[in-house]
């Protein structure tokens, strides 16, 4: 009788394995939300996310783009096409961006 119960304790140890790691796993760049940079726009234009979420902006054009946050909470370096940006948001808020280098680019991320 104990030998059945610690088998089965093993077979059931055994199939939780996967989900406890699963479940530990970190979030990878591609599974974070993203903003793609577009013929010269945000793509989407507003995102709303929970708070503690990282954001991600892939620069689709073959143009460079410099992000900035109108509050100045976050700001890129120059990106070039296919280059990321990531950014944390760790407080509640709307944060409205654009890139420098064209100004009439303009996004919002709305975090709640």
């Amino acid at each position: 009788m104990k030998q059945k119960i610690a088998s089965l304790v093993l077979v059931l140890a055994a199939g939780l394995a996967p989900l406890a790691r699963a479940a530990e796993a970190p979030r990878t760049a591609n599974s974070l939300p993203r903003v793609h940079i577009e013929n010269f726009q945000f793509r989407p234009r507003t995102l709303e996310v929970p708070v503690g979420t990282t954001v991600v902006w892939v620069n689709d054009d073959e143009e460079i783009h410099a992000l900035f946050a109108l509050d100045q909470s976050f700001h890129s370096p120059g990106l070039e096409g296919d280059a990321t940006f990531e950014h944390r948001f760790t407080a509640p808020g709307t944060y409205e961006y654009g890139c420098s280098l064209h100004p009439q680019m303009k996004g919002t991320i709305v975090v709640r």
